[in-house]
């Protein structure tokens, strides 16, 4: 197992190295000049050009891309142009909020996915399993925005049960909070998350539920599971202890994929409800064309992303000692 998670870990390097280039590329073709937006329409060809070279945007696309590279050997990913403050500052005082809207997001789509797949599958050709498919095929259809523009009408201006915009306190203060004797805060951080949470989480509750009514129903088709119910064992920890525990092998490798899914749905969904993640910096920062915090950005997501995926892999390997043998 050990060889395996250093085999899986030394990957990170080339794929890091990679993302990097390819950030920066794409950077490259990102139409507009940085220059020209922070000083204004009234700006002189002459201040654009000093700002520029200021800025080291006349240099060579080489020459950036290795100072690029000899910053981040030192930890440092720059300075925004508009806000000039460090890169790293400006993402690490977001980032918290996009990883918790993301993580609670991930937590909900598992449960309801898991709930409803394995209903719609112990209960195949009835009315729950019928209708679990409905709200599978509702929830890959409907668009992100959409869904947390109705969920903010009905919730929030119709009923007026919980806040339309906004963060509130962060929930990892909530919940110490309410272990202090102040559970109020903790209804406030869960009230506030509500909304942009459950519109982020319904497409990825919907693909989690088909792939586990799939892989359970043919899970319940093997010889154990005859076996186990020839035993005497109870449907419930037939199904639970035995089906389901086989069938979430494959399901595992979509949560992880479904995070970096979510992670880009929250640009959206951030934008949405006023959520101050990295979502709202990374729409401001492409308006404003501050280069520097949009490839800080996108390698920031993009290694979120590969950890995540690291962590699935090292969970897939811990539950089937094939893969990590193999």
């Amino acid at each position: 197992m050990i060889a395996y998670i250093v085999r899986r870990l030394l990957l990170l390097i080339p794929m890091a190295i990679g993302l990097v280039v390819v950030t920066f590329g794409l950077l490259l073709l990102i139409p507009g000049d940085p220059a020209a937006v922070l000083l204004g329409q009234d700006a002189t060809p002459e201040a654009i050009l000093n700002l520029r070279n200021a800025l080291g945007l006349n240099d060579p696309w080489y020459i950036r891309l290795w100072d690029y590279f000899a910053a981040l050997l030192h930890g440092d990913m720059g300075t925004s142009i508009f806000q000039n403050q460090p890169v790293a500052e400006i993402i690490a005082g977001r980032l918290g909020a996009t990883i918790e809207l993301a993580v609670v997001s991930l937590v909900l789509a598992t449960l309801i996915g898991l709930t409803l797949g394995v209903l719609a599958a112990i209960r195949q050709g009835s009315f729950i399993d019928t209708a679990t498919m409905l709200f599978a095929q509702l929830g890959v259809s409907m668009p992100v925005y959409w869904l947390g523009l109705l969920l903010m009408l009905l919730f929030a201006v119709q009923l007026g049960w919980l806040p339309a915009i906004g963060r509130g306190v962060p929930l990892h203060e909530a919940l110490f909070a309410a272990l202090t004797g102040r559970p109020q805060v903790l209804w406030d951080s869960i009230s506030h998350i509500a909304l942009p949470a459950l519109a982020l989480a319904a497409n990825s509750a919907a693909i989690i539920s088909r792939l586990v009514r799939a892989s359970m129903l043919e899970v319940l088709r093997e010889d154990f599971v005859r076996t186990a119910y020839a035993k005497g064992l109870r449907r419930g920890r037939v199904v639970v202890r035995h089906a389901l525990r086989n069938a979430l092998l494959p399901v595992l490798s979509v949560i992880g994929l479904r995070f970096g899914a979510l992670l880009g749905g929250a640009v959206l969904t951030e934008s949405i409800f006023a959520w101050p993640g990295l979502g709202q910096l990374t729409i401001a920062a492409i308006s404003q064309r501050d280069l520097p915090l949009i490839q800080g950005i996108v390698l920031t997501f993009a290694i979120v992303f590969a950890l995540v995926n690291l962590v699935v892999d090292l969970l897939y390997a811990a539950v089937d000692p094939r893969i990590r043998l193999g």
